[in-house]
């Protein structure tokens, strides 16, 4: 959340400042205007500019909370200490930051995902996974334009997705299952890629995030 609320905020501006608290409120009271309301008094916002900020209903709230995780993990990290990282690395650690980020609320992101597995919320559901792959994939550098752009992030979704529902259940220290359900299927492509250069005689140690990233997708715990 922003430090302060400009004195005549607009209804953007609102939302942003409010974002980040929604989850909070929401685990108590749902994705509805209770918790918008909750939010708002906490902040000293007034409830009726509060209310018009997220008229649209629960799923406006929840892509609103979504675009404040996508702000604190693009934070974590400087873009000199991306760099200094191998590309596997930084898609991890962006993982990471994000279950860091949606960690404290993890009550109101079930309750998110329940509302986002009905079948009329699919497609924004959808939308906004793409949207926290693209953020991960142009954080750590990527620049491809080609069917690989759309490809590294729809099977990068997948992976996201499939460690959120690790994430959700992870009562270890640190949320270090979580974190070792990545670095496990770092593992298991990583040996797959050797055994295949030494059949193929080619690639060599080359790693591609791209059939690493489907690979996890089609992969069980």
């Amino acid at each position: 959340m922003s430090a302060s609320l400009p004195e005549d905020p607009t209804l953007d501006e609102v939302r942003s400042f409010l974002a980040p608290s929604l989850a909070a409120q929401a685990a108590f009271d749902g994705w509805n205007e209770k918790a918008v309301l909750a939010a708002a008094g906490l902040a000293g916002v007034d409830a009726d500019l509060a209310r018009l900020a997220f008229n649209e209903g629960p799923v406006d709230m929840i892509d609103a909370w979504f675009q404040a995780i996508d702000e604190k993990m693009a934070a974590k990290y400087s873009a000199d200490e991306l760099a200094g990282m191998r590309i596997r690395e930084r898609i991890k650690a962006l993982v990471e930051a994000r279950l860091e980020a949606l960690g404290p609320d993890r009550e109101g992101l079930r309750r998110a995902l329940a509302i986002l597995a009905a079948p009329p919320h699919l497609r924004r559901a959808a939308k906004m996974g793409w949207r926290a792959a693209d953020a991960m994939w142009r954080l750590a550098g990527d620049t491809a334009t080609d069917y690989n752009h759309y490809t590294k992030r729809t099977l990068l979704s997948g992976v996201y997705g499939s460690t959120i529902s690790v994430f959700l259940d992870d009562e270890s220290e640190g949320y270090s299952d979580s974190r070792a359900f990545l670095d496990r299927r770092i593992e298991n492509v990583m040996q797959f890629e050797k055994a295949k250069a030494k059949v193929t005689g080619r690639g060599g140690d080359r790693f591609s995030m791209a059939r690493f990233v489907g690979r996890l997708r089609y992969r069980g715990t």
